[in-house]
């Protein structure tokens, strides 16, 4: 495999250094919490190798939310980005081929690049709502498929596939004999319409997940795939034991806690990021020189400037980070333009995120030719 660096992540706000951003906007999560807002007090744990699926008390609880009766259908993993090496150096080699959606999370892209399969991109386009275009998405699928790799809800735009929707992209994964990877990260996150998981609706889905984004504490790495094919499953804990052998005890002992507290939290999360959505909706249609897609769930969104706003990108960028403290996520972390920026509004606190969409709108001013 060839690795090579991907800009969402040299790029990232960690990397560039927090102290320099005074209206962080680029994050995909709700803000960082601590072990004391668990209610979490660590005093003596054993720190044995763990069962090598996970904590079965942590599967357990993940595969009742998931309406699946065994927890043996479940793997936990360092986070979803884990979980998505996992499949894609499980199924992939140099030279096969799977279909992924574009924009999207960038380990559901770089990975299969690195192995060197033939990937098909399966573009999301603004013009089209950033809609999912299933049969599109069927004419792609060759009989040497591996899998098709979908994120909904979706990461950047916001957007999302509702339930018929989904059940006729498994349709099409079922007919084909081909593996179905939903990135399932948001799911657990604001939305307009409550999805079932998908693992649970065919053996042939893969779904992932974290406590990364929606429960904001990726200090600790625990993601999941959910899959209700052993051989599936057998294929992935294989891989797993030859990275890592099995988890950290600590991070899963925190992870439990943290999903055993779900209904109250959930409600709680998503009252916040409603109050900010309603934020950036109220300064999309009044902002003159932007346009967006319009999220159906999760925190983020991916507007672009317009074009006839005549406006030096790069100058834009410089004035927005430099003068006015604001960073976003720019499109080249997704494949596209930078006139398209990702922004994320769970993460900062109500006055940041307002003064972080003023910064955007007086910079674009400002870099107007």
């Amino acid at each position: 495999m060839k690795y090579t660096r991907m800009p969402i992540e040299k790029e990232s706000p960690e990397q560039f250094g927090y102290e320099k951003i005074k209206n962080n906007l680029t994050e995909t999560s709700v803000r960082d919490r601590n072990i004391k807002d668990l209610g979490i007090v660590l005093d003596d744990i054993l720190l044995p190798y763990g069962d090598h699926l996970g904590d079965p008390r942590l599967r357990k609880l993940i595969a009742e939310q998931s309406n699946i009766t065994d927890p043996d259908c479940v793997i936990i993993t360092g986070g979803a980005a884990s979980a998505l090496f996992l499949v894609a150096s499980s199924l992939l080699e140099p030279g096969s081929h799977m279909i992924v959606a574009r924009p999207n999370y960038g380990t559901n892209i770089a990975t299969p690049e690195a192995i060197g399969a033939d990937v098909g991109y399966l573009d999301q386009k603004f013009e089209e709502g950033f809609r999912v275009d299933i049969e599109r998405l069927e004419s792609m699928i060759r009989p040497d498929t591996k899998y098709i790799s979908l994120t909904n809800p979706h990461n950047p735009t916001g957007t999302m596939m509702g339930l018929e929707e989904v059940k006729r992209v498994i349709a099409v994964a079922e007919e084909h004999n081909v593996w179905l990877l939903m990135d399932e990260t948001y799911r657990d996150m604001f939305k307009d319409e409550v999805l079932p998981v998908a693992a649970s609706l065919s053996p042939k889905v893969i779904s992932i997940s974290s406590l990364s984004k929606t429960y904001g504490i990726p200090g600790i790495r625990i993601g999941w795939a959910v899959c209700q094919d052993k051989e599936m499953m057998d294929m992935l804990l294989a891989a797993k034991e030859q990275v890592c052998i099995g988890g950290s005890v600590v991070d899963e002992y925190i992870g439990f806690a943290a999903l055993s507290q779900k209904k109250e939290w959930i409600a709680e999360n998503d009252a916040l990021i409603a109050r900010h959505f309603a934020i950036v909706k109220d300064w999309v249609e009044h902002e003159e020189f932007v346009e967006w897609v319009e999220p159906r769930a999760a925190c983020t969104c991916f507007p672009r400037i317009k074009e006839s706003a005549g406006v030096d990108i790069e100058k834009f960028y410089k004035v927005m980070n430099d003068k006015y403290g604001t960073y976003i996520g720019p499109g080249h972390w997704f494949g596209f333009e930078d006139s398209y920026m990702r922004i994320g509004y769970a993460w900062p606190l109500e006055d940041e995120l307002k003064a972080g969409l003023a910064g955007i709108s007086a910079a674009i001013r400002e870099a107007r030719g």
